[in-house]
Order: C-alpha cells, then structure tokens, then sequence
C-alpha cells in the first residue's frame, strides 16, 4: 500500500525539478541569442565605419592623385551594402511593433540575466524542499554513472587533442625547416618558407612552455574530480560524510572544498612563475 501511495509523489517532484532545468536551459538559450542580437544590431554600424575609414586611409596613402582599384572600391562598396541591409533588417526586427521575429526584442541582456539567476535560484530551493531520501538518491546514482564516464573521457580526449595537435605542429615545423633547408640551396624562394616555419616552432614553443596546457588541464580535471567525489559522498552519507548530524557533515564538505580550492590556486600560481622560480616554492 505504501509503493501506489509514494508514486505520485515521486513523479510530481521529477516533473516539477524537470520544468526547472527547462527554464534555465531556455534562459541561457535566450541569453546566447540576445547577445548575438545586441552585437549584430550595433556591430554593423561599426563594420560600415571601419570599412569607410580603411578606404578612405587607403585612398589618402597610396591613390591620393589617382583613381582607386575598381577591386577595392567593388570590396568595399560590397561590404557597406550588406552591411546597411543587415542593420536595417535588424533595427526592423528590434524596434518595429508589427513583427515579432525576436523574442526578447528591446530586453536588456541584465534583465534576462536576472531572471536566471531567479529561476536556478526557485531550481535549488525546490530541489532542496523536494529532496527524496538517501535510499532513493544512492538507487539513482548508479544509472547517472555511464553519462559522468562518459562526460570525463570527453573532456580528456578533448584536451589531449589539444597538446597533441601542438606537438605535431611542433614535429612537422621542425622536420620541414630541416628539410626546405636540404632542398633548396639557393637562399630563394626557401628563404621565406624557412622564415614562416621557424616562426612557428617559436610561437608554438613559447605558448606552450608560458601558458602549459597540459598541465593546467591536469591540475583543472584533478581539482573538479576531487570536488565532484566529495560532492557525491556527501550526497550519499558516505565517509567521511557520514555523521548523524547534517550540519557537521556540511561543515565539513565546505573546509574540504576549499581546501582544494586553495591547492588549485597554488598550482596555478606554480605554473605562471618562471622555472627558478617554481623550484624554490617546491
């Protein structure tokens, strides 16, 4: 008798906690689109202004007793023209009263803002009014599992993509220097080749021994799973988070989130110093 009398329960407090996270996909969603529509209405102004400016600094350096390319002038008068339709389409879009194509026309993006803070803010308190007991919360942790697998090793491929597309711009830039430079004898035309390649064994070198991808990546995914495996111990009532009272098992989650916070800081703090410099604070 009890099951058919929770059933309802349980279904009404997934359907209320699933509008929510409607609402504030749907938010964010309107804030994208109200960002492009603000850039796009008071950017085309600007691409007209640049696009006049450059040809009239065009013509007063180079074509000032002569006429301009007609290649230039067809460029630029191109790009005036789409980009005074594209305003004009715009601006009857955001300010006309008869046509409704944009959703939140004449809205501050800071108002759209605060409403998504509202509604995750509505999110959390009834996630919090509605929580169901642990039983039920460690019953559902085990099927969420596969999609956090899943989620980490996207995350992973996609940073070690990154530090190996560096490397093998690295290999393929150094092994063509070497190559152009046993190729051609002559300084030309290898001379501008070697000159580009060796400008970016340089730039690839320097940002990836300044900025250190795959080190902040590391010390990045370490930081989010070790507050991600405190967040679910406490959610389970697992050690260390397993006291009788809740107030002390927040207390402590806190100091230990922190904690790792702090850790983070430092590291990125060891990372942005140079090498002397990272081996006197180790």
């Amino acid at each position: 008798m009890t099951e058919p009398a929770n059933a309802p329960i349980d279904a009404e407090t997934t359907d209320v906690l699933i509008q929510h996270r409607r609402n504030i996909a749907d938010l964010k969603q309107r804030i994208r689109n109200r960002h492009l529509q603000v850039l796009g209405l008071y950017g085309t102004p600007i691409v007209i202004l640049v696009a006049l400016t450059t040809w009239v600094g065009l013509k007063i350096s180079f074509w000032l007793h002569s006429n301009t390319p007609d290649a230039i002038d067809n460029i630029t008068s191109i790009a005036v023209l789409l980009s005074a339709i594209s305003f004009i389409v715009q601006a009857v879009a955001e300010f006309s009263n008869d046509l409704n194509v944009w959703r939140d026309r004449k809205t501050p993006v800071k108002k759209l803002r605060l409403e998504l803070s509202l509604a995750e803010e509505r999110h959390v308190l009834e996630a919090r009014r509605r929580t169901p007991p642990p039983i039920d919360r460690q019953a559902t942790y085990r099927e969420r599992l596969p999609g956090e697998i899943a989620r980490l090793r996207q995350e992973s491929r996609y940073y070690r993509r990154i530090h190996l597309f560096m490397q093998w711009m690295l290999f393929i830039s150094s092994a063509a220097i070497s190559a152009v430079t046993a190729w051609y004898d002559p300084p030309q035309p290898a001379k501008g080749a070697l000159i580009c390649l060796g400008f970016a064994v340089t730039v690839i070198t320097a940002a990836a021994g300044y900025f250190k991808p795959r080190e902040r990546a590391f010390n990045l995914q370490l930081t989010a799973d070790s507050i991600e495996q405190n967040a679910t111990a406490l959610e389970l009532g697992i050690p260390p988070y397993d006291a009788v009272e809740e107030k002390r098992n927040l207390a402590l989650f806190a100091t230990t989130v922190e904690d790792l916070r702090a850790e983070q800081r430092m590291r990125e703090q060891q990372l942005d110093q140079p090498q002397q410099g990272q081996q006197q604070v180790i």
